[in-house]
């Protein structure tokens, strides 16, 4: 703002005839407006002393600044003569005529007030001074005056003045803003870009969801995997709508407690992919607060994939299981046997009696023939679940020799293809060329493989295909069977390898079976895993590492 003593005299200067050069007052005036915009780097303020120094200095009634900027915008301010800050002061629809048009003033003297382009009713005479920046009209400086009487030419010098000393402040105010303004958008793109880098380079699952539910952000590792969904068509939307495949009110209840009570919430899920194997995952629920207000405003999910932790825990477990019944098994069988065969002998002596004539006179000899029958049947189921112990308990060693996995395959087929319960079964072996060997005892690995078809074919009563398939890398062989039968539950996958966990009906399993397979396979140096869908089949791999030899 320009100093009072100098806004008075040339306030004195209106209506004064003139020469037609700027007289000591009047560079007064300028160079005070001047001096005020040196240091003005913002547009609007450029716009606000320039209108407000003028309307005072010139002891207008009105007096605005309308600019256009490149990059910044409309730039518009305006004061009364009490000093106040004008809202809705200029004809826009004038205005626009006006810069079509572009006259280089109008309002003088003789205009009429159908031409003002102010709104205010105050003044009798108006007066618009073009901007000109960089060559072209980007606005104006309207002055109203109230009567013809307070205009004359040294005002209108003075008004061109500063007009001309107004366009150059706006127009580099108006760079240095952009200038500012880009480096503070560079900036923060460059921040969020590497923020995004960031939230991508970490292993694990990250989204964002606001209060109302909408995703803001999603990192790739989100994106990719059989859960995965693109970026493009998760940002934005609801998250219930993108998570869909997941039970609604289960995921609205976690948001809900994490916005609720703002404590971290972590959750352990297991998901099935398309080919039927588990994965594990430890999400966690981060509340995020205002730091001013304290409120939550959003929720950070992390999903951990934890497959081969937990798989770790339960690989540990099931050792351990197995360890101990393997203890159990051997100082109990051999004791369990005796008597076993005792009442074996027994009842076939008995039989032998019967056979004989012995109890031909006795009216029990109906019930006797049931009871001996289900004494040596009982007896028998008794004896196979021992041997499965023994067999489960005893130190693998065996002649370990460089075998072709292939062949195993074939015999294991032929052996099982003339079982009576296989004859609804289509058997399909599919295996690569030249496969490396691996170094396993060969009736070891068939006994596993025969034990793992056995089952395949349990789970499929009315038939269908089981397929035996080999294949190689550079130091292992993979042997799949895959059968496509009932499928097994979710549930049940963490314990099929467990000692006496059976899905069958009372006496059809021992429990043993895959128990026995996968110490089998374990002694060998190997894995045995399984993946599965639900009524459309399971699949086992055996993992064996590749012969030395090859």
């Amino acid at each position: 703002m320009p100093d009072p003593s100098a806004v008075r005299r040339t306030a004195r200067l209106v209506g004064r005839p003139s020469s037609g050069e700027l007289i000591p007052d009047e560079l007064r005036f300028i160079s005070d407006l001047g001096r005020s915009l040196l240091f003005t780097v913002h547009p609007k303020k450029v716009a606000s002393r320039v209108a407000a120094a003028l309307r005072s200095g010139l002891d207008a009634e009105v007096c605005a600044f309308v600019a256009e900027l490149e990059n910044i915008g409309v730039v518009s301010c305006a004061f009364d003569r009490k000093g106040e800050l004008l809202t809705d002061f200029l004809d826009k629809v004038k205005f626009e005529k006006w810069l079509r048009f572009m006259p280089p003033q109008i309002g003088h003297p003789e205009a009429n007030r159908d031409e003002f382009l102010l709104t205010e009713n105050t003044h009798g005479l108006e007066y618009v001074s073009p901007l000109h920046i960089n060559g072209e009209v980007k606005g104006a400086i309207v002055l109203g005056f109230k009567a013809a009487d307070d205009f004359s030419e040294t005002v209108g010098r003075a008004i061109e003045a500063a007009t001309q000393l107004a366009a150059m402040s706006v127009n580099l105010s108006a760079h240095y803003e952009a200038a500012i303004n880009t480096s503070i958008t560079r900036a923060r793109e460059e921040d969020r870009k590497f923020t995004e880098a960031v939230l991508d380079a970490l292993p694990v699952s990250i989204y964002v969801v606001d209060r109302d539910y909408r995703i803001v952000s999603w990192n790739r590792h989100r994106e990719i995997g059989a859960q995965g969904i693109p970026r493009d068509a998760a940002i934005g939307r609801n998250v219930f709508s993108v998570l869909a495949r997941y039970p609604e009110g289960r995921v609205r209840q976690e948001f809900e407690r994490a916005f609720e009570t703002g404590e971290i919430e972590r959750i352990e899920q297991q998901t099935t992919a398309e080919d039927g194997s588990t994965r594990h995952w430890l999400v966690s629920k981060v509340p995020m607060r205002d730091p001013e207000t304290h409120q939550i405003t959003h929720v950070i999910t992390v999903g951990e994939d934890v497959t081969l932790r937990v798989e770790a825990v339960h690989a540990v477990g099931r050792a351990e299981k197995l360890a101990a019944v393997g203890r159990l098994a051997a100082g109990v069988v051999h004791e369990i046997n005796n008597p076993l065969a005792t009442i074996s002998a027994c009842a076939e002596a008995l039989e032998q009696r019967v056979e004989e004539g012995d109890f031909n006179d006795s009216p029990a000899m109906e019930d006797l023939n049931e009871y001996l029958g289900l004494i040596k049947s009982e007896a028998f189921r008794c004896k196979t679940i021992t041997t499965g112990l023994l067999d489960f308990s005893r130190i693998r060693t065996g002649e370990r020799n460089a075998i072709d996995v292939v062949e195993i395959l074939r015999s294991s087929v032929k052996l099982i293809s003339h079982q009576k319960r296989g004859n609804e079964i289509e058997f399909v072996i599919e295996a690569g060329d030249d496969l490396p060997r691996v170094n396993a005892d060969g009736g070891q690995l068939q006994q596993a493989v025969i034990a793992l078809a056995t089952n395949a074919i349990d789970a499929m009563p009315n038939g269908g295909k089981l397929t035996f398939r080999a294949a190689s890398s550079s130091k292992a062989v993979a042997i799949e069977i895959e059968d496509t039968g009932v499928g097994i539950p979710t549930e049940d996958m963490s314990k099929i390898f467990e000692p006496f966990f059976t899905t069958k009906e009372v006496g059809k399993g021992t429990g043993l079976g895959l128990a026995v397979c996968y110490g089998i396979v374990t002694d060998h140096g190997g894995r045995l895993s399984v993946r599965s869908n639900v009524g459309k089949g399971t699949t086992f791999t055996i993992l064996l590492p590749v012969s030395k030899a090859d």
